[in-house]
């Protein structure tokens, strides 16, 4: 069974999505068959290499509400977070795109470290402040979990799987998906949101009850139009 998850880096509510998924699928009773791909989605493509002001300021700009307003909605999803197990320091977050990230996701899927690579991007973005378009530093978390520094470093000094990426995020506008994360399973079944671990442990059976019977072996049998 195929898990598609459709995500940006720089969303709080994808980080908590992840802790939660991870929760549904280590209580799943067929996890050993379930193939999970980390999808992209940038929540802002225009955004510049970095923004000059705050997360709050910019929460503020973008949602029409005060600083104050938007640092106590950071708050909130700090305390929301770590009840989730994560370290959440908006204070420390740099803002910017996010597009080579999602490039490197592509490159560590290759290595069989693509879960790994998005975990280090995550925890690096919102607990260590780390600035997603900064090539020194995507090359050090990459370094991180392993892939191959000549690869990372040609994926950086050119346009590696740029395509990759544009291609995932034209399957999800093609799916509808205009809000992250949101979880797909077998391409038939969907959720959206940072949906709790029993919602998504339901969206996992329902999917798995819905799979087509695996035929193995034939022999001799009877139709209906005889034997």
């Amino acid at each position: 069974m195929r898990v598609e998850i459709w995500s940006d880096i720089a969303c709080p509510w994808c980080y908590v999505g992840k802790r939660r998924f991870e929760a549904a699928l280590a209580a799943f009773e067929h996890r050993d068959q379930v193939e999970v791909t980390w999808r992209s989605f940038e929540l802002d493509p225009a955004a510049p290499a970095e923004r000059p002001q705050s997360g709050a300021e910019h929460l503020a700009a973008k949602y029409g509400m005060s600083v104050e307003e938007a640092t106590a909605k950071n708050r909130q999803m700090t305390e929301t977070a770590a009840g989730e197990g994560l370290d959440f320091h908006f204070d420390r977050q740099r803002g910017g795109n996010t597009f080579d990230g999602h490039r490197l996701i592509h490159l560590a899927a290759a290595h069989g470290r693509q879960d790994a690579m998005k975990e280090r991007l995550m925890r690096a973005y919102f607990t260590e402040g780390e600035l997603m378009s900064d090539h020194a530093a995507l090359a050090r978390l990459a370094a991180d979990v392993g892939l191959p520094a000549d690869e990372v470093r040609a994926l950086l000094d050119g346009d590696l799987h740029a395509g990759d990426v544009r291609d995932d995020e034209r399957t999800g506008a093609a799916l509808g998906i205009n809000g992250v994360p949101f979880f797909v399973v077998d391409r038939a079944f969907g959720a959206s949101g940072a949906q709790p671990p029993e919602v998504l442990a339901d969206l996992l059976r329902h999917a798995w009850e819905a799979r087509p019977v695996e035929v193995v072996a034939t022999g001799e049998s009877c139709g209906i139009d005889g034997c």
